[in-house]
């Protein structure tokens, strides 16, 4: 196992926890998606470690770092992971990939920072702003739309965390056993915190901003880029690549059979050689 070590970096506005591990030549950044922290990764780590120097940290409201009020926009989240970087770790080169909402900070993230990134990952998540109307896949995920609404889904939900989360965890993988026990006890110490449904619902609250955000830049990435889908249930597929083609360059597809929406932790064993080979290369 891949040891971690675990810090906390005071930014301008969220403390933010992460987590470091690995010694290699290369940085990679790892952004997890909701509704998960940076322990969604743990299996990778443990893959890339002897490759890669890891930095994974909790994004702003979730897992272990603080909750303000406001700034779930992606282009605010970017911007903090981007503080940890550079001001705080004097990190300057790296390669970024991220899961679900992860997947969508890091895409504000690579466009923000371009001079900065030289790789970018976009596991399972479609990029707000791509020509398409939302990313709830037309009303097939059901609880974009429904986490929209003021107050409703915090009335609802709250005190049932366990019962909602769990559907998910049982139901966007390709097997209802994808997400461990431990990972499950994990995520859900986490969303015990309070303030933590307003948060994590935010990140949806704030997707038209993210639209008008992406589709204000007026070039396309220019790095390497890779898009990872599941072909399972609830997975994205050839989404994807799709919509990343159509704000980037160069992209690279990977297709991920047995696999739902969870990559990083149903499948870690082809995710991580394809992060390898796609940053070595």
């Amino acid at each position: 196992m891949t040891d971690v070590e675990h810090h906390y970096a005071q930014l301008s506005d969220v403390l933010m926890h992460y987590v470091t591990a690995g010694q290699g030549p290369q940085t990679l950044v790892l952004l997890h998606g909701y509704p998960q922290s940076w322990y969604c990764w743990s299996e990778v780590i443990d893959r890339l470690g002897d490759r890669f120097r890891i930095i994974a940290p909790d994004l702003r409201g979730l897992g272990d770092t603080s909750r303000p009020v406001s700034g779930y926009d992606k282009k605010t989240i970017a911007g903090d992971v981007r503080e940890l970087l550079h001001d705080h770790l004097g990190i300057t080169q790296y390669a970024v990939a991220g899961h679900d909402w992860g997947g969508t900070v890091a895409f504000s993230l690579a466009a923000d920072d371009a001079e900065h990134v030289t790789h970018l990952a976009v596991v399972d998540v479609a990029i707000p702003g791509d020509g398409n109307p939302n990313i709830g896949a037309g009303g097939k995920r059901w609880h974009h739309t429904f986490l929209l609404t003021p107050d409703l889904p915090e009335a609802l939900i709250g005190g049932r965390e366990d019962i909602y989360f769990n559907w998910f965890f049982d139901n966007y993988g390709h097997r209802p056993d994808v997400i461990s026990a431990e990972a499950r006890a994990e995520y859900l110490r986490t969303h015990a915190a309070l303030g933590s449904l307003r948060t994590g619902f935010a990140y949806y609250r704030a997707v038209e901003q993210d639209v008008r955000d992406n589709q204000s830049r007026s070039e396309k990435l220019q790095m390497p880029c890779l898009a990872v889908g599941g072909t399972a249930k609830w997975g994205r597929g050839g989404e994807v690549a799709a919509s990343l083609r159509t704000m980037a360059v160069e992209v690279e597809e990977l297709l991920v059979d047995d696999c739902g929406h969870w990559v990083p932790e149903e499948q870690p064993d082809i995710l991580s050689e394809a992060l390898a080979n796609f940053i070595e290369a």
